[in-house]
């Protein structure tokens, strides 16, 4: 009796929980043991409570695809994404790692082409096959941790290093580092693990007219430049791979506004040029500049606000409220 009575001034702490949080669950779900406290819900006739959190808490919980028309939404690092596809876990040439994430979605257009990249690049360039990082969220996006892109599920990052000859476990995809391709010097690729399967791999992924660029480390596109040489042809490809910090361990390939994506704001696109003259000088500057030799306290720079709903572009409230519509079960025929 005792028991009972404690056990029921427990359920009703909770469903009183429940009814001031708005969550739509029931006093028994929120019982169960390790519940964890949904995210609060919109409710009709109040001002939704979502609008000024931070929305990646919002799109991070997210685990699965909004049933709505593909459609990338606002810009890289600013949107969500809308009927997003996912990446298998296991392909014919390819594995997808950081398993937990969750982060194996993208548009259409995006998976089909890593699929392509991963096939072809096996088939033709001597590849082993593709470790695929991190792509998008099921709904895009703000994330948890990490990449301030990869919002509108246009974005994905491929490992450096190769697929092994066999399947990885879970407990692998999630342990296993990526390899690093620059020397101690940091200012240029390490010889015993840097090749031209590596240069051929990069020159296929922005060969495809979708790329829209290609993101690597820059003493990485220094060797590009030079592995282009030796590989002869057109060099136009190089102008689609742009140096930037990081992105030794990874390339990140992004592809442009897909078509039935009128919300989506195109990156300025790059100048056509191979960029192995003066652009690639240039970041050659920034790696070597000088250290200053009296090192100035630094003030500590005030947190930049996060990401909220309210910032984000409408369409994106469309894209949290989806919902998969289940049909009912038959009804049984009366005998």
């Amino acid at each position: 009796m005792r028991y009972g009575v404690i056990s029921r001034v427990l359920i009703s702490g909770v469903t009183g929980w429940a009814c001031l949080s708005g969550w739509a669950g029931t006093a028994a779900e929120a019982a169960q043991p390790g519940a964890v406290p949904p995210l609060p819900v919109a409710v009709k006739g109040r001002a939704d409570p979502r609008e000024t959190m931070p929305a990646k808490k919002l799109f991070g919980h997210q685990r699965d695809a909004a049933p709505l028309s593909p459609s990338a939404v606002g810009f890289y690092s600013r949107g969500c994404l809308a009927g997003a596809e996912r990446l298998e876990i296991d392909g014919p040439a390819w594995q997808a790692m950081r398993l937990s994430r969750n982060r194996n979605w993208g548009h259409p257009q995006l998976v089909r082409l890593v699929r392509r990249l991963a096939v072809e690049a096996q088939k033709h360039d001597g590849w082993p096959g593709l470790l695929v990082g991190d792509m998008s969220q099921p709904r895009g996006g703000p994330m948890l941790t990490g990449h301030r892109s990869h919002q509108i599920g246009l974005d994905a990052d491929i490992w450096f290093t190769p697929m092994p000859d066999r399947r990885l476990s879970r407990r692998e995809r999630e342990r296993l580092s990526a390899t690093s391709m620059l020397s101690k010097d940091r200012l240029s690729v390490n010889d015993k693990i840097w090749s031209m399967a590596h240069v051929r791999l990069i020159r296929r992924a922005a060969s495809y007219s979708a790329t829209e660029r290609i993101l690597v480390h820059p003493a990485i596109k220094k060797a590009l430049c030079e592995g282009a040489g030796k590989l002869g042809g057109d060099r136009a490809w190089l102008g689609k791979v742009r140096p930037y910090w990081g992105h030794h361990y990874h390339f990140h390939v992004r592809i442009g506004c897909p078509n039935g994506s009128a919300g989506c704001r195109p990156q300025k696109p790059t100048t056509g040029d191979h960029g192995c003259d003066a652009e690639l000088a240039h970041w050659y500057r920034l790696l070597t500049r000088p250290k200053p030799k009296v090192v100035k306290p630094r003030v500590p720079r005030k947190p930049r606000p996060p990401l909220t709903l309210a910032r984000l572009p409408a369409q994106c409230r469309e894209v949290l409220n989806a919902r998969k519509i289940t049909a009912p079960a038959p009804i049984p025929a009366q005998r």
